[in-house]
């Protein structure tokens, strides 16, 4: 079956992630986007661990479903185009902070359990390296690769994905404290990473320029730290619905089994092009260059970005076509706002979105794969032509840069 997976989610026990998250609001949030399997998050924290285990059931391959109580509270928030099969997977994001070749290494990492039994096994070895009480994304000051070893002898099954791997300040290729290659960070453990997380700042085409990362499979998720982001991001797979059908899928790279990936807009991503913010300045690569990677306006370091970053490890031009496909989005909530020219979260946006969902479905097959034809039922003013400008690219971009959001608008 065709499903969207968003692997890499937070909690409300994460740093600067809404208190409104838990497994019910998850779970509709999931089914109103399109999301089919959606990652826990968090799962080293143990308060958020406990909420898993008391609403969610194992269905014996390898992920979770609700439990029918919770789901049945949860159904009338849901509008019937949208309801349908839903699965959680255990994941948990951390950090490694440690030195390496005479310099401080900060990376994250995306951690995937086939069994939450499993993630207490795990959660017992962590703890000797850091509190994973005090914050979802715990902190560990041990190289990525003794967090690997461990990962593996708990379960053979287990995954470690790099998260976001071009963020500056936390990845693993970042410039601020990551590695210029795969090897370089995780030695000998390098054969078994079998995928790595784009981020929101880049997307396949960009990364595809590295050749050291042609064979890994790239995987798309939201990172979100509110339900209204999840899906932001997503991965499209084409299998039966069980951890290890969706892990020989990512690991195959087969694009009948791992069919493409649903992308922000990179330039919108917080981190992709070079910049200061205190002084507003944005820059490109040359740009940085030319004033010697300092500030033009008080001289501070300039914070390299993600372009800037892939350009300097670039070893090719990329692939013409790439393969399998992204499918380029724009939040829907953020065209509803450009179009009536009102904030995202004002009353009319949100009434208009849940009526969209209502009469087509959920909001990824609206944004991707309805034809344009059929959302000209809509009675929504330039609707159907936001869509269409969005899919074909026609879209005016202004990137982020030094941890501050672009903007993409579809409209002059």
């Amino acid at each position: 079956m065709n499903f969207l997976a968003d692997l890499h989610i937070h909690s409300r026990f994460s740093l600067a992630s809404a208190k409104n998250i838990n497994v019910e609001n998850l779970y509709i949030t999931a089914r109103m986007k399109g999301i089919t399997v959606l990652g826990t998050g968090d799962f080293t924290h143990p308060g958020w661990l406990k909420e898993l285990k008391e609403k969610l059931v194992f269905d014996n391959k390898g992920l979770y479903r609700v439990k029918n109580k919770i789901k049945e509270s949860c159904e009338n928030f849901i509008p019937q185009s949208c309801k349908g099969l839903f699965r959680f997977i255990p994941t948990g994001e951390v950090c490694n902070i440690y030195k390496k070749n005479g310099k401080t290494r900060k990376i994250h990492s995306l951690l995937v359990m086939p069994d939450l039994n499993l993630v207490e096994k795990l959660n017992l070895k962590l703890k000797k390296f850091g509190k994973t009480e005090s914050n979802g994304r715990p902190i560990f000051k041990l190289d990525v690769v003794n967090l690997f070893e461990i990962i593996l002898e708990v379960s053979d099954k287990a995954m470690l994905i790099p998260a976001h791997i071009w963020t500056p300040w936390y990845s693993v290729f970042g410039s601020k404290s990551g590695f210029d290659s795969i090897e370089e960070c995780f030695g000998d453990f390098s054969q078994y990473l079998f995928a790595l997380e784009t981020g929101l700042s880049a997307d396949p085409e960009m990364c595809r320029k590295v050749s050291g990362l042609d064979k890994i499979t790239l995987i798309s998720n939201s990172d979100a730290h509110s339900p209204s982001k999840i899906g932001r991001e997503a991965n499209i797979f084409n299998t039966e619905l069980s951890y290890e059908a969706i892990k020989t899928a990512i690991i195959s790279r087969d694009p009948k089994l791992f069919s493409g990936t649903v992308e922000y807009y990179p330039e919108e991503g917080k981190y992709h092009a070079d910049g200061h913010r205190n002084c507003n300045i944005l820059l490109k690569p040359e740009e940085t260059e030319k004033y010697g990677g300092k500030c033009p306006i008080c001289n501070k370091n300039i914070t390299v970005g993600v372009l800037h970053r892939i350009n300097d490890l670039s070893d090719k031009s990329g692939r013409e076509s790439i393969f399998p496909p992204c499918y380029k989005t724009i939040p829907l909530l953020e065209i509803l706002s450009e179009i009536f020219k009102v904030g995202q979260n004002s009353k009319k946006v949100c009434q208009t979105y849940n009526d969209i969902l209502v009469k087509f479905g959920p909001e990824l097959e609206i944004l991707n794969f309805i034809d344009i034809e059929e959302l000209k039922q809509s009675t929504i003013p330039l609707f159907p032509e936001a869509i269409s400008r969005m899919r074909k690219k026609e879209v005016n971009i202004r990137p982020g840069f030094d941890g501050q959001y672009g903007s993409v608008r579809i409209f002059n």
